[in-house]
């Protein structure tokens, strides 16, 4: 899977359309094997990047859990200490 595809789900706030698009972009980007679509290509990849937006969604929306919601901004620390423990530098989270 991309690296840039985050987990989007049960945090507080929800994860935000945008969030959502770029993570269906990358999906889309990876299994066309193309970052940028040639002309001819360019609709149906624009489609595909809208649909999986909606999929992804409707699966948030439907998923439940017994856990508390996790908080961005301790989940980014984390992400930064494991990235300074294995490249001994803080990644960009």
């Amino acid at each position: 899977m991309c690296r840039n595809i985050k987990p989007l789900f049960n945090f507080d706030p929800p994860a935000t359309d945008e969030e959502i698009e770029a993570s269906s972009l990358q999906f889309v980007r990876k299994i066309s094997g193309s970052t940028k679509p040639s002309k001819a290509n360019e609709e149906v990849f624009d489609r595909a990047v809208e649909d999986v937006s909606k999929i992804a969604r409707t699966l948030i929306e439907s998923l439940v859990t017994n856990a508390p919601a996790r908080n961005r901004e301790v989940e980014a620390a984390k992400a930064g200490e494991r990235a300074e423990k294995r490249f001994g530098t803080r990644g960009a989270a």
